[in-house]
């Protein structure tokens, strides 16, 4: 899609400067107050997360959503929705129903500790982890749902490599059970936060869907953790590429929005883009800078990495 004539865009411009976009302000946002329908500015799927925008949008969850939707954003990813209240997710799935928005991924956090966790092979952890599954998969009819976020959590240091992928293999054979009749598929995520958890690179993911093969068993790729981890961004996800239903975005260094490291973003996306990549990359990071004018420096420069055609 071209901008160089969208008035949004010019309009973005002038705000990160001035600290405007005082069209936004108060209770009802101008989302809520349009019966035509919400306009779609990005080639890819880009979903924001709650609080993201919150200086325009105010706290409420619904203004959030409303507010994302007008700016042209047409997902929305919640890591924390199964933490919150029943009237906040119906409220939720009501928001994203009503302005025509796909509901990204959620968490599924068995709660146990992850430092001994899916690689031992106990028996708790895995029954743990599959009524999580099952509470995802009703939850997920509330919201609309198609993933959610899984990590396998630390190294058994007392068990052999193999031994632990063997062990997280099973306990996702036995999760898949659960999601798969429902059409859904939990994205397990490489991470690079911490030496000590057990997966963090793109390849070893790609092997643990292999040995489980289900449709409900797939690659979550953050971008932001696979930077730092492996780099060689677009070579090692056509390596995996069969295998990712999900991707997220964040820049390296300082996990923040698009342009604001060192990853060339307009590649990137022009590549995911020409992979024919129809779902979702979720914007998990911060932004780089507070208030209004961040916000608004936020979007545009996500119409700028995303302006590849």
């Amino acid at each position: 899609m071209e901008h160089q004539n969208n008035p949004r865009r010019s309009f973005l411009k002038k705000a990160a400067a001035s600290g405007a976009l005082a069209t936004f302000t108060g209770g009802i946002s101008f989302a809520q107050s349009q019966s035509e329908p919400i306009r779609r500015d990005f080639n890819l799927n880009y979903a924001p997360h709650f609080g993201m925008f919150k200086h325009h949008a105010g706290d409420d969850y619904v203004d959030q959503i409303n507010f994302m939707a007008e700016q042209g954003f047409p997902a929305l990813e919640d890591n924390g929705l199964m933490k919150r209240s029943p009237e906040d997710q119906k409220r939720i799935g009501a928001a994203l129903e009503k302005n025509g928005m796909q509901m990204g991924v959620f968490v599924i956090d068995p709660g146990f500790n992850w430092k001994v966790a899916l690689t031992t092979g106990k028996q708790e952890y895995i029954d743990a982890f599959v009524q999580e599954c099952e509470k995802a998969a009703e939850l997920a009819k509330v919201v609309n749902a198609k993933w959610m976020t899984v990590v396998p959590g630390y190294f058994e240091r007392k068990l052999p490599m193999d031994q632990q992928t063997s062990n997280i293999i099973e306990a996702y054979r036995r999760g898949a059970e659960v999601l798969e009749p429902h059409g859904l598929t939990m994205v397990m995520e490489p991470l690079s936060d911490n030496p000590d958890l057990y997966l963090r690179h793109s390849n070893q993911s790609y092997m643990i869907c292999k040995a489980v093969d289900s449709p409900a068993v797939k690659i979550l790729y953050d971008i932001y953790h696979m930077q730092r981890n492996e780099g060689n961004l677009i070579a090692n996800m056509e390596l995996c590429w069969d295998e990712i239903a999900y991707i997220q975005i964040g820049d390296n260094p300082g996990r923040k929005e698009p342009g604001t490291g060192e990853i060339n973003y307009l590649n990137v996306f022009k590549w995911i883009d020409e992979k024919g990549f129809k779902g979702i990359c979720g914007m998990e990071h911060g932004n780089a800078q507070p208030g209004k004018e961040g916000e608004a420096a936020l979007i545009e420069a996500y119409h700028t990495a995303d302006k590849f055609k």
